[in-house]
């Protein structure tokens, strides 16, 4: 493991029950992981896994019952909402399946909102950052598009232009490509890994298995543990993958 780098994310024996009724659900059961700068981690499981609830923890909408979780070595366990939420939008960009883009705003709209609430940046700071983080993605020609302008994947590169805007500790994907086609899904993937080889850390929770292929580490949920926590050290590249795609074929 990579104990030079520093450590992003600390999960210290995290458990998360809920009550139902008479029932008390035991969706964590005790998990702990560390993840270091610049890693690309996939996190797999069934439905039912754990997998949603591990993910509201690394994101900071939800608590433990019990253990500590440290994001970017700051403790969250005993935060207020307000704090977390300060932190969420500091340390955190969020990547989700439906995009949640605002409609009827253009792309550098949409990425500009993290950058709203921080008062360091003026509306030309912010602009300019918002532009830089759409070239960033590829999407330097499409900065005035709306959303309905757009196609599912050009939707997913401005969703991860604005995660990026604010620099944050660590990129958290949800299902990024769950609504793509697979060339677009591929498209996604050659963009994460360009990211990773900038050294940016990434979570990637998804079901689809393919997807640890191109990462750097996997962990296995099952049952509310880690069933398996492994590193791969044959990361396959998503641009050949998608160079290998036939090609679309013209109406």
């Amino acid at each position: 493991m990579e104990e030079n780098k520093k450590t992003v994310i600390e999960l210290d024996q995290v458990k998360r029950y809920f009550q139902v009724g008479s029932e008390t659900v035991k969706a964590l059961r005790g998990v702990s992981f560390k993840i270091h700068e610049g890693e690309f981690v996939t996190i797999q499981g069934t439905s039912g896994s754990g997998k949603s609830t591990l993910l509201n923890q690394l994101g900071c909408l939800d608590t433990p019952t019990s253990g500590e979780y440290y994001l970017d070595g700051i403790s969250v366990r005993k935060m207020s909402k307000n704090q977390r939420a300060h932190l969420r939008n500091k340390k955190i960009g969020f990547v989700f399946q439906n995009y949640n883009l605002l409609p009827n705003t253009t792309a550098l709209e949409n990425v500009e909102l993290p950058l709203m609430y921080n008062s360091k940046y003026n509306s030309k700071r912010r602009r300019d950052a918002a532009r830089e983080a759409l070239e960033a993605v590829g999407l330097g020609d499409r900065i005035y598009h709306k959303s309905n302008q757009m196609s599912g994947g050009q939707m997913q590169r401005v969703a991860i232009a604005r995660a990026l805007v604010n620099n944050p500790a660590v990129l958290l994907a949800d299902e990024a490509t769950g609504n793509l086609d697979t060339r677009t899904s591929f498209e996604m993937l050659v963009l994460f890994q360009q990211l990773y080889n900038q050294g940016h850390t990434i979570i990637f929770v998804t079901h689809n298995p393919e997807i640890a292929e191109y990462a750097s580490r996997n962990i296995m949920l099952r049952d509310g543990q880690i069933r398996e926590d492994t590193l791969n050290t044959n990361i396959k590249s998503a641009a050949e993958a998608l160079a290998a795609l036939p090609k679309p074929q013209d109406d």
